[in-house]
């Protein structure tokens, strides 16, 4: 008899945490409702005070929620072992981000997108510890392409160019739901291998250029010191 709450109490949280992540990714947290979010996961207001505190706790659990399920879905690592070469590892978690994106399931980037355009600052402490080794990871794999003498900014700079690439088509794919309603709009992706494919290609293009320059640097650096040096023993 005493497992029957405790199996009831479990279903309440998970339906909460579900039912909220949804509300929150449509309405954004200060739209949103306690209220509304009961409503629909079917339980009292008290059981958000009893599993979460306060509306506060439950948007953070909601996006955390909803994002470890869509990592579950998608890993992020595209199924690329990490001793595969650096081209199949960047295809692999370019691909993986292009399908958490798109999947209508997934609920923490819109939650974010949301949250980006109305700041609360909820959910900065959860970003990092969840975004941030994602980004570390990216971050590791750009740098090993790009090489010891490329800056760190241009490193960083190189990430963002390639999930920019990611996001905007697919928050486009998404807002007009694969363009089924609308004539014109903005522009979304159809085929996401496909694009994940271009998206790798385009970025290891820029990468290979950015390395090329730095290398060129680098040796035209040595030969003016090599220069300075001859000319100073004569």
């Amino acid at each position: 008899m005493m497992k029957i709450p405790g199996k009831s109490a479990a279903k309440t949280y998970q339906s909460l945490l579900t039912i909220a992540a949804e509300v929150f990714a449509e309405k954004g947290y200060r739209n949103a409702t306690i209220a509304e979010i009961c409503r629909h996961a079917g339980a009292n207001i008290s059981a958000v005070n009893y599993h979460f505190g306060d509306k506060e706790n439950l948007y953070r659990e909601a996006w955390r929620h909803s994002f470890l399920e869509s990592i579950k879905a998608h890993p992020p690592d595209g199924g690329v072992s990490d001793d595969s070469p650096l081209e199949e590892r960047l295809q692999g978690r370019v691909t993986a981000l292009l399908h958490r994106i798109a999947d209508e399931n997934n609920k923490d980037f819109f939650i974010l997108h949301k949250e980006l355009v109305n700041p609360t600052g909820l959910l900065e402490e959860a970003i990092r510890k969840e975004l941030g080794p994602l980004h570390e990871k990216m971050e590791a794999l750009v740098r090993e392409l790009l090489g010891p003498r490329v800056s760190d900014i241009k490193v960083r700079f190189c990430v963002t160019s390639i999930i920019s690439q990611c996001i905007n088509p697919m928050v486009a794919r998404r807002g007009r739901k694969a363009k089924r309603e609308a004539k014109g709009g903005p522009w979304g992706v159809e085929d996401i291998n496909a694009y994940a494919s271009h998206v790798v290609k385009f970025s290891l293009a820029g990468i290979r250029a950015i390395r090329k320059e730095a290398e060129e640097k680098k040796s035209n650096s040595k030969m003016k010191r090599s220069l300075g040096d001859a000319l100073e023993q004569d």
